[in-house]
């Protein structure tokens, strides 16, 4: 999902952007499975927001255009690239952990002469992984988490594990926003459960699923006491639910126009 939580308001509240007719198209195509339905389904839920249908179908046609979305007959689908954000999504809702025994993942760049573009990709790979770096060219992690290391990753770096003389979760707030991050997901939460309507809530579902990507997932002795990570994870999975349960209507009406 796509829309973005800003700087909390006056009052406490989240401050959320408007989900454009692209955002809305995406983060309904990113929260299915298979992530693929009719253009007359992506209308209907555009709806919900205020979008006029062609405004939707715009938004359809400037997407495949784009490499975005791929057309099959009268139905959207995500195409690889962000089929690998759906995954990373997914992830991001549960997470795979393992038993923490006090190592760390160390990544030390050792690549030379990298161009601007390879730079760009490490560090979009290194947030994927949740490494946070010390220092320009490293990157460590607690190594609690089971995931694959793309290819950039293995390519531009030498991988060493250790753990720090120090008091690891010293570190750890060092190198994580940790109460920042605890702050916004409990006013995210409180919005979620104010949220009245379907359009409401599935704004700041989105807002909730882009925060998760963000949760560097840390064992929990590393965290602060009352890590709100997951009682927000509940909260979008009951969202989560919900729409399912809504979204086949649309499906199904759909099916019935293009």
């Amino acid at each position: 999902m796509n829309s973005v939580p800003d700087s909390p308001g006056d009052t406490g509240t989240p401050v959320l952007r408007p989900l454009t007719a692209r955002s809305i198209v995406l983060s309904t195509l990113l929260g299915h499975h298979p992530p693929e339905l009719p253009a007359r389904a992506l209308v209907r839920v555009g709806a919900l927001f205020g979008a006029a249908e062609g405004t939707v179908r715009v938004a359809l046609t400037r997407m495949v255009a784009a490499g975005d979305l791929e057309q099959r007959g009268r139905a959207y689908r995500l195409t690889d690239r962000l089929l690998a954000r759906q995954a990373r999504q997914d992830d991001s809702r549960a997470p795979r952990t393992r038993h923490w025994d006090g190592e760390w993942e160390i990544a030390v760049v050792t690549s030379d002469r990298r161009a601007a573009p390879e730079r760009a990709a490490l560090r979009q790979a290194m947030a994927t992984l949740r490494l946070a770096e010390l220092r320009e060219g490293t990157w460590l992690r607690p190594a609690n988490l089971v995931r694959p290391r793309p290819a950039v990753a293995a390519e531009q770096c030498s991988w060493l594990t250790g753990a720090p003389e120090g008091d690891p979760a010293a570190l750890a707030a060092r190198l994580w926003d940790l109460d920042g991050w605890a702050g916004r997901a409990r006013l995210l939460a409180a919005a979620l459960e104010r949220a009245d309507g379907p359009a409401e809530r599935f704004t700041v579902a989105a807002a909730v699923l882009r925060h998760l990507l963000a949760d560097p997932v840390l064992p929990d002795r590393l965290l602060p006491p009352d890590w709100p990570g997951a009682d927000l994870r509940r909260r979008y999975d009951a969202f989560e639910r919900e729409f399912r349960a809504l979204l086949p209507r649309y499906a199904a009406e759909g099916h019935q126009g293009a």
